[in-house]
């Protein structure tokens, strides 16, 4: 019973889009490889924008763009929703996904240089002395939680997974609030490690990393990244308790896209909420303004040393591949004439892009409120800004 509905949920998670390491549809359709016309600062880009806000039915829409270090450049499309009916700014908040785990990972990175951890730190030491380990999870380094190099998977495999799955296929309700709690250690105690360790994409293992920043320093992964990197790089903008902004209510609200599959496109979605261990995972809202600033400052060194130290050490790969390279948090793809640093995020109904180009200092944001798995996007402009 428990092999079939493992196979069962694997087919499920497949079908939602969970089953590898982004699923992202990063590569332009060949049909529409002539709008992707990338010309000074980006100017032609709208064409594109606009033709897969069409296709895909997409409210709303935000494209930052840094070229050499220069000034941004927003491009701003449609609106919130249909019933507030807010203008898209470079201002409006979004639900980011998975973004939230660079902000997570960088964190680690910042408390990791001032001495408070050792990547070479495992589960053994780092979580209470009463928590069931399996020898093999007990010897996961805060390292591999960082670069999705533990072996551990992206969710359970187990009947409430699978249940929770089945009812967002029609409500678009958050299936991971499993992970949310306490019990993620429990997922521990009987793990295997894979024969090989490469990257695989993990929300338990970044679950597991916020609950170690917290258990180990009594303070919030929302505070800690408040003091670290969002008060020292201005992004006042951001928060991992979104409703604390002031532009919460103005906020874009999520839209059925690609999924959840049995809601109509275009539809409202749900908020997904976390309050414990999925928090530095998935919580965190933001704009383009303060991701642009935030993507410049991993080229761009300020005059805060800890986080040019830090922002040198994401972008540094730590399992090569020429496609989704691991870093900490971050991937890189190796392309023909130049590298590219990024990440994608979805969660409820939105997808998200942030991206750089370090060697001739350019970046990309792309933030939508709908759950599109394409993310070409940003990658196809990132990829075609000229080089220095």
């Amino acid at each position: 019973m428990k092999a079939f509905a493992s196979l069962f949920l694997s087919s499920a998670l497949l079908l939602t889009g969970c089953g590898n390491s982004t699923l992202s549809q990063m590569n332009m359709p060949a049909e529409q490889s002539t709008q992707a016309v990338v010309g000074y600062y980006a100017r032609g880009i709208d064409p594109m924008i606009r033709q897969y806000m069409q296709e895909k039915q997409v409210t709303g829409m935000v494209v930052a763009v840094i070229q050499h270090n220069g000034p941004v450049e927003f491009h701003c499309y449609g609106m919130t929703d249909s019933r507030h009916r807010y203008p898209i700014t470079a201002d409006t908040l979004f639900a980011l996904g998975s973004l939230s785990k660079g902000v997570t990972a960088e964190v680690t990175t910042l408390l990791v240089n001032q001495g408070e951890f050792q990547w070479s730190d495992t589960l053994a030491q780092l979580l209470p002395e009463n928590t069931p380990l399996s020898d093999d999870a007990g010897k996961i380094t805060l390292l591999q939680l960082a670069t999705h190099t533990s072996g551990l998977p992206r969710q359970p495999m187990d009947l409430l997974t699978l249940e929770n799955l089945l009812r967002y296929f029609s409500t678009g309700e958050n299936f991971y609030t499993q992970l949310d709690s306490d019990t993620v250690l429990t997922y521990l105690s009987d793990f295997t490690a894979p024969d090989a360790r490469v990257p695989q994409y993990s929300n338990i293992g970044y679950a597991l990393l916020s609950y170690i920043l917290q258990h180990r320093t009594g303070e919030s992964i929302s505070s800690l990244a408040n003091r670290l990197i969002f008060e020292p790089l201005q992004m006042d903008n951001s928060s991992f308790v979104p409703t604390t902004l002031k532009s919460y209510p103005y906020r874009a609200l999520g839209h059925a896209g690609d999924q959840p599959k049995l809601i109509r496109r275009g539809e409202l979605t749900p908020d997904w909420t976390f309050h414990q261990n999925m928090v530095g995972a998935a919580s965190l809202y933001s704009s383009a303004r303060d991701l642009a600033g935030y993507a410049r400052a991993h080229f761009s060194p300020g005059n805060d040393a800890g986080l040019t130290r830090a922002f040198a050490d994401v972008a540094r790969t730590q399992f090569y591949r020429q496609k989704e390279a691991a870093n900490i948090a971050w991937v890189t793809d190796t392309l023909a004439d130049r590298q590219v640093t990024y990440q994608v995020g979805y969660i409820g109904g939105y997808s998200s892009y942030i991206g750089f180009d370090k060697q001739n200092q350019n970046a990309v944001v792309v933030l939508q409120n709908s759950f599109n798995w394409s993310n070409y996007l940003g990658h196809t402009i990132l990829s075609q800004l000229p080089q220095q």
